[in-house]
């Protein structure tokens, strides 16, 4: 039984008449931090005290009095201002872990109106290498897309990859004339993304040499406004409107001084480099014949469509390679190109009905709210990702049959998305739920987006195995480090530091909130103590090694044992084994994958505290062993499937 979903609708029913909409409040009822007030705590009635105009602790009364649960719970106790404190009855918690033993979903049924799900996430542009960037979409949306699917919808993963950007423009006029045939041999991805590199390189070249002077100006321009704000401030100290306006002057110099500084530095790289600077002078308009050649794709130019059909198939195998570490596949992979032959008639539709209109040549869509239209056809006659995302909302809606929509994309974007949903509801489709999934940014120690020492974006798969040779010496050191000796061999050091590395890297990105930045850290990432994969990791493996210990056959005990609840270690050990199905709901509330991570970091503790205060091995009690056998069991299921919905492997050893 799932006793918070339960107590909810208890709660949900005892509400109703007294409030017009007992929603929000029933999700106050949440489990209780401290042991001492019970097992659930609903703080409800504090927040209903303006709504019904009476003290906290009389609403409390109310609820209490209209509260159906003694089937469940000790009779509820009103506690400081007016918390709802509730104790389930042992007998009760005892009867739910029982079916357990035997259930494969371990208490998760699954959910009786399945909706049907598109979730887009991950999206990187095909002939760029993936990036740190690219991590947080790729592990949020693959999260969001196993729960879902346990929890019985149906789901349609779509992959909605760059293919048809004006990255291909650059890479073709790479190809064209700077490419090394060798090299594209020998790896044709490789070479396709140093020829991106090198046209982009260079087109920054001419583009920044035309604009430091626009940057220098700039620059002094807002040490002027600086000096100004901060003469004003030192005259009015008291002024807090004057001395925040100093700071921003302060901060607008600060970005105005890096923008410069940024310039020079990739002029520099140029200028200091012989190859690249007579490659430069050879090239004065690579950017606008780079552009010349995306607008020669998008028209047809049969030479050019030969080039994009060739590298294509590479590039997908190659991020293949890449989502095969996380163990991902996508059920769609459906780029830009892809909606390519819709985007006229998407235009035309709006038009039609009035939604778009025509502004400076420009085909606009005016939204209420913002500033800046909504441009879904350029002056030039070029389409936009707005367009194009219209275009991938109708196809969704139409032949997806999509109820809800999952944009797992960064926080940036969340404008264009208000903008996107608000034009699909006008189009007709508001019965389809689209949610904008949004995330920080990956920091690093400097508190800026995590780059490297040479200030460029940190690779993806970089990223990836310097977690698996950081886990490999942790993996290496622990092994070493066993009272009677090393247990593994190179091979399965080799896939448990695998398993801890990529591990390490997803449970670090979805433990914290998805809306907020974070810090990476290697040292806090794979801690075998504190909130990380690693951790949890090793619960499981410590479960395991009980029974491997005493070659216990797990199957015949789930046949012939059952679980008591004698000590409040066993008892707290089961009722949060009973969460699971909770912590899973709870994810979906808002689609937020870091309530499952809590989950199971503080199903680790508890199976930690559990284990400190009730022998397992040791107990001489047949019946008693056997029932903490059975709870060390359920333990390590939900631990491995729990990991398992985030993408995360376990080791049966560590």
């Amino acid at each position: 039984m799932n006793f918070l979903s339960e107590l909810r609708g208890r709660l949900q029913q005892a509400l109703t008449g007294l409030v017009a909409d007992p929603a929000p409040y029933v999700t106050m009822l949440k489990s209780a931090q401290d042991p001492r007030f019970g097992d659930f705590q609903a703080n409800c009635a504090m927040s209903l005290k303006g709504v019904l105009n009476l003290p906290p602790r009389e609403i409390a009364s109310q609820i209490v009095a209209r509260l159906e649960v003694s089937d469940l719970c000790e009779l509820p106790e009103i506690a400081g201002p007016g918390f709802i404190n509730f104790r389930l009855k042992t007998a009760g918690v005892a009867s739910a872990i029982q079916p357990l033993i035997h259930d494969a979903r371990l208490g998760v049924s699954p959910v009786a109106q399945p909706r049907t799900y598109v979730v887009d996430f991950s999206g990187p542009n095909v002939a760029k290498p993936m990036h740190v960037g690219h991590l947080r979409s790729t592990v949020i949306g693959h999260a969001l897309d196993k729960i879902l699917r346990f929890l019985g919808h149906k789901v349609i993963s779509d992959n909605h990859v760059g293919d048809w950007g004006t990255q291909f423009g650059m890479i073709i006029y790479g190809y064209k004339h700077f490419r090394d045939d060798a090299a594209y041999q020998a790896d044709p991805v490789r070479e396709l993304a140093r020829l991106y590199r090198l046209v982009n390189q260079l087109g920054d070249y001419h583009t920044l040499g035309r604009e430091l002077g626009a940057l220098e100006a700039a620059v002094s321009t807002a040490a002027r406004v600086l000096e100004q704000a901060q003469a004003t401030a030192s005259r009015q100290p008291e002024d807090k409107d004057l001395a925040r306006a100093a700071r921003k002057a302060q901060n607008d110099l600060t970005a105005a001084k890096e923008a410069w500084e940024s310039a020079q530095k990739k002029r520099q790289a140029v200028d200091g480099d012989p190859t690249l600077k007579s490659l430069a002078d050879a090239h004065p308009q690579i950017a606008e014949l780079a552009r010349a050649e995306t607008a020669k794709l998008h028209a047809g130019d049969t030479e050019n469509l030969a080039m994009w059909e060739q590298f294509i198939p590479q590039c997908l195998a190659e991020l293949q390679q890449m989502y095969a570490r996380f163990d991902l596949t996508f059920d769609y992979t459906l780029g830009e190109s892809y909606y390519n032959p819709q985007l006229a008639g998407v235009v035309e539709d709006l038009l039609q009905r009035g939604i778009a209109q025509e502004s400076d040549n420009a085909i606009c869509v005016f939204v209420e709210g913002f500033a800046a239209p909504f441009i879904i056809r350029k002056a030039n006659g070029a389409y936009t990702y707005a367009t194009t995302d219209l275009a991938t909302v109708q196809y969704r809606v139409r032949e997806l049959h999509a109820d809800a929509i999952l944009y797992v994309v960064d926080a940036r974007q969340s404008e264009h998305f208000q903008q996107l949903f608000s034009t699909s509801r006008r189009l007709g489709y508001d019965q389809t739920e689209m949610q904008h999934v949004s995330f920080g940014t990956v920091l690093g120690e400097d508190r800026r987006p995590f780059k490297t020492r040479a200030g460029d974006t940190v690779g993806l798969e970089s990223l990836l195995d310097e977690a698996v040779q950081h886990a490999r010496a942790i993996v290496d050191a622990n092994d070493d480090g066993k009272p009677h000796g090393p247990e593994l061999d190179a091979s399965t050091r080799a896939q448990i530091a695998e398993i801890v590395g990529i591990g390490g890297i997803i449970y670090a990105d979805l433990h914290h909130n998805r809306d907020s930045d974070y810090v990476f850290s290697w040292e806090k990432m794979l801690a075998k103590t504190g909130d990380t994969a690693t951790y949890i990791q090793y619960a499981y493996a410590r479960v395991r090694g009980i029974f491997a210990k005493e070659s216990i056959d797990v199957e015949a005990l789930r046949q012939s044992g059952s679980i008591r609840l004698d000590q409040p270690a066993e008892r707290k050990l089961a009722l949060q084994v009973l969460g699971f199905s909770g912590a899973l709901n709870d994810v979906l509330y808002d689609y937020r994958p870091n309530q499952l991570t809590q989950y199971l970091y503080e199903t680790a503790n508890v199976f930690a505290t559990f284990y400190e205060e009730c022998p397992v091995l040791k107990e001489p009690d047949p019946a008693i062993r056997a029932s903490r056998l059975l709870l060390c069991d359920l333990t390590a299921r939900v631990l491995k499937q729990g990991l398992a919905l985030l993408g995360i492997r376990v080791a049966e050893k560590m």
